[in-house]
């Protein structure tokens, strides 16, 4: 079977690398190998990096080239180049029968090979039905962590302000309604208080101008609308979206844009259409990945997670009591006395980085701490000393690390829980509430701790410290959840205990 022939070659291989390498290649590569014999869909969580340099590839790879039918992975572009340039030929060598492999943004009639594409590109074809790939083929996806994320902008539909001057074009005896109401929404929209997303929901009130724009439109029956109007206008007719503009204030413009407040329904077909092994690192806290599974909608298959090793990937975590909540007034005063105490005692070697997800906080710290550490202090930038500081926000922080010195010391201000500031999480949250669900537990924490637990993952390697200064985490009752979210882990009371010790 191609279990036992996947298992040979990865265990000769392995052996004949230098340096050390991930303890579940075998596992993974037989149920990889296993999902192709059978065509049953799978869901693996690794629990390790992402990015380029995620050290569980080999698991997929050798099944797939020692596969004998056809296949399809789909990646993001760097992962690609990754791929091709540095782990495909290193195995392509040690293998006997080297497999075709092919870039496209579609299936090659009668290619034997493996065709490797984007998430962009593959979701693009499932979601709109262009019949790019074929049904029925063995797809694997890489780094499945962000696939919300994808779907959801695959999803989105988008009106820019030249949208508007296409449509003065195209109606010509409606250019009067049809400025009306983009100076009503101009109006409307920049009345509200600047905040740092420069995002603002859209009333229903407020929808009631473009409902009625719609239906002016739609009655000039011998003129089609535009794209994308009838695309922003068939999203918008559905009963649970989301609806925000993005506001360009230098220019005194904006961009609206329409999404399902719900993608679950939208890629459940998706899924019956061939078997799919999804991979990310930290989906879920449950095996099973149950609520990540009902957010994408996917079925019935094999699920199955890889906890970090305690004896090499524990963190020590260093989670001072005594700071008061975030919301508080008293609150930003004792984060800088934690952080400057932190890196001073433990953030003297290495790089040392800060994550402070709110903005004008985040801008407040890197000026508190600039003033006392000087240069080695950067908001959001590349290329830091050696011992540099770098304070940085969460999504920042998880584009970037890859591209960064594994740190020494992560500090977190406060747990990645969305903000209801922001009007696509109020959004969200709203309808979490229309349905009678558990919007925090189904929603907010879940994407809480699976940030967290990629933000810590490079610190595994090393071992690093990991500070956690919100003190939510020891007086709300999620907080045994978060600490499980982060363990292996030991904890210090004090950073002089910052010593070699056993798991």
């Amino acid at each position: 079977m191609i279990e036992a022939e996947v298992h040979q070659h990865l265990r000769a291989f392995l052996r004949e690398q230098p340096t050390p390498h991930w303890s579940h290649h075998l596992t993974m590569a037989r149920l990889v190998a296993r999902a192709l014999r059978l065509g049953r869909s799978a869901l693996i969580q690794t629990g390790t990096l992402t990015g380029f340099q995620a050290p569980y590839r080999l698991s997929y790879l050798l099944p797939l080239l020692l596969w004998p039918g056809s296949a399809l992975l789909v990646t993001l572009p760097e992962v690609q180049q990754w791929l091709l340039q540095v782990e495909i030929p290193r195995l392509q060598q040690w293998l006997p029968h080297p497999k075709p492999i092919q870039v496209s943004d579609r299936w090659l009639p009668d290619f034997p090979g493996l065709i490797l594409t984007t998430p962009d590109t593959w979701l693009h074809d499932r979601l709109w039905q262009q019949g790019r790939f074929p049904a029925h083929l063995l797809t694997l996806i890489d780094g499945v962590d962000d696939l919300e994320t994808w779907a959801r902008q695959q999803l989105t539909q988008v009106i820019t302000p030249s949208d508007w001057e296409v449509l003065h074009c195209v109606y010509p005896a409606h250019r009067d309604r049809i400025r009306d109401t983009q100076a009503y929404l101009t109006k409307v929209l920049y009345h509200h208080p600047a905040n740092p997303y420069d995002c603002y929901g859209i009333d229903r009130e407020d929808q009631v101008v473009l409902v009625r724009l719609q239906q002016l439109l739609s009655c000039d029956a011998c003129i089609p609308l535009p794209s994308p109007w009838g695309a922003f206008f068939q999203q918008f007719q559905h009963s649970q979206t989301l609806l925000w503009a993005e506001l360009n204030r230098s220019h005194g413009q904006f961009t609206i844009a329409c999404a399902p407040a719900e993608i679950a329904s939208v890629l459940s077909p998706v899924w019956l259409q061939q078997p799919t092994v999804l991979i990310g690192s930290a989906l879920d806290l449950d095996s099973e990945a149950s609520i990540y599974r009902q957010i994408l909608g996917l079925g019935d298959l094999t699920c199955l997670k890889f906890n970090p090793d305690r004896q090499e990937e524990g963190i020590h975590l260093y989670q001072p009591d005594g700071i008061p909540m975030p919301n508080t007034p008293q609150f930003q005063t004792s984060l800088l006395r934690e952080l400057r105490y932190l890196l001073q005692h433990g953030g003297q070697e290495g790089l040392a980085v800060v994550v402070v997800g709110d903005t004008p906080l985040k801008a407040q710290v890197g000026s508190a701490l600039a003033a006392e550490f000087g240069s080695r202090v950067q908001v959001e930038r590349l290329g830091l000393e050696a011992n540099g500081i770098l304070v940085t926000g969460w999504e920042f922080w998880q584009r970037q690390q890859m591209h960064l010195p594994t740190p020494t010391c992560l500090a977190i201000a406060t747990l990645p829980i969305p903000s209801l500031e922001h009007p696509l999480v109020a959004g969200r949250v709203s309808y979490y509430k229309q349905q009678r669900q558990d919007w925090f537990r189904l929603y907010l924490l879940p994407t809480a701790l699976m940030e967290l637990q990629r933000a810590i993952a490079p610190l595994r390697e090393s071992q690093g410290l990991v500070a956690l200064l919100d003190s939510r985490v020891l007086h709300r009752s999620y907080g045994q959840q978060v600490l499980a979210a982060l363990s292996p882990f030991a904890k210090i009371q004090y950073l002089d205990q910052l010593l070699p010790q056993d798991w």
